[in-house]
């Protein structure tokens, strides 16, 4: 049931609680000189270093033409550097430096921390499911 009397819609719900993750992000990641997009790059990039700018787009959840201009940002900061594809000489891979690495060291503790704000209401045993209740939901979409 979409939008039913009893309560709003999931979707509107699932945009409530990303509206207001990116706007505690935003403030967490902000002392660091970056924004939540790009720290959402960064840790993919930690995850999976050396991925194209497509690759990075797609898994950060934003256009290629937003990637190129994060891409370009964090280049300029010195925290992420881009080397040839040695399989594909024309593709460019993306890689963390160090700086990066020690910039999402140091924000870590207050991320972990606003993800278990986020999750304080729930037992172990429902945020288990609430993980994969969202995992399913993504996959559905995908």
């Amino acid at each position: 049931m979409v939008g039913t009397k009893t309560g709003p819609s999931l979707l509107y719900m699932v945009k409530q609680v990303e509206l207001v993750v990116r706007s505690h992000l935003d403030e967490l990641v902000k002392p660091a000189g970056i924004t939540a997009l790009q720290y959402t790059a960064l840790t993919v990039l930690e995850r999976h270093d050396g991925l194209s700018a497509a690759q990075l787009a797609r898994d950060s959840f934003v256009t290629a033409q937003s990637m190129a201009d994060l891409v370009r940002s964090l280049e300029t900061r010195g925290l992420i550097r881009r080397e040839r594809n040695p399989r594909n000489r024309r593709e460019l891979l993306i890689l963390l430096t160090d700086a990066a690495r020690e910039l999402l060291a140091g924000v870590a503790g207050p991320v972990r921390e606003l993800e278990e704000r986020m999750v304080r209401e729930l037992t172990a045993h429902q945020e288990e499911q609430f993980r994969q209740a969202l995992s399913k939901a993504w996959h559905a979409l995908s």
